[in-house]
């Protein structure tokens, strides 16, 4: 059983692009794929959500959500305008553990970036997973923009997850422009360089926009999983 968790160096990055991307590949490998997503805002009742984007365009039909938030705002933010209780680290813990206890690999995808606050008790993607370690094995995705800035992002994000004893995080550059400029091409460079960590990827811009069954032929060729 395995747990990956997907975060991001800010907002808007790409991670549901690259979940759906990660589910892709490790379906295309034999994996049974769920996805779990702690908290969603921006979205309210039916609407389109990033579990169902995710679904759309991998194909994985297994996902579920913690709670959802119509405004698009940070979890505790949202939910003191909506006026709700947000579910709490042990309650995403068991969720989690029920499905790495019935699929090889969850998919876990944070909101913002790392250390974003996922219930009242300011508990973290980060803390939830080191409360959800046990019998799965638990990995970092990091998305990163590919323009100016991003390298310092990248590296405090990765600095976080290092301090807190996660090795090895990999990274994907989101949204790789079809003309990338120089600064581009030279961020590409260090990050793939980048020390303690791996580089899986980069995702086409516009990639969501692609038709499902384009999408799932081309995703296995964006990102390498080394286990894959």
């Amino acid at each position: 059983m395995s747990v990956t968790y997907i975060t991001g160096t800010d907002t808007e990055v790409g991670k549901t692009l690259t979940t759906a991307a990660l589910a892709v590949a490790l379906s295309a490998a034999g994996a049974a794929v769920a996805i779990y997503k702690p908290t969603q805002t921006g979205v309210s009742g039916s609407e389109h959500g990033d579990v169902d984007e995710v679904s759309r365009l991998s194909g994985v039909h297994s996902i579920h959500e913690g709670i959802r938030l119509g405004d698009p705002m940070a979890p505790r933010a949202a939910a003191g305008r909506a006026n709700r209780e947000l579910p709490d680290l042990t309650h995403h813990v068991a969720r989690i553990a029920e499905l790495a206890a019935s699929h090889d690999h969850v998919l876990v995808e944070g909101a913002g970036g790392l250390l974003v606050e996922l219930d009242a008790d300011s508990h973290t993607l980060a803390d939830l997973a080191a409360a959800a370690t046990g019998a799965a094995l638990s990995h970092f995705v990091v998305v990163c923009r590919s323009g100016l800035g991003t390298l310092n992002h990248t590296a405090l994000t990765v600095e976080a997850l290092h301090r807190r004893g996660f090795a090895g995080p990999a990274l994907v550059i989101g949204s790789w422009p079809a003309t990338p400029s120089d600064v581009e091409l030279s961020n590409r460079e260090s990050l793939r360089g980048t020390e303690g960590t791996q580089f899986l990827g980069c995702l086409p811009a516009g990639a969501s926009r692609l038709a499902p069954r384009t999408f799932r032929e081309l995703a296995t060729q964006w990102l390498h999983l080394p286990h894959c």
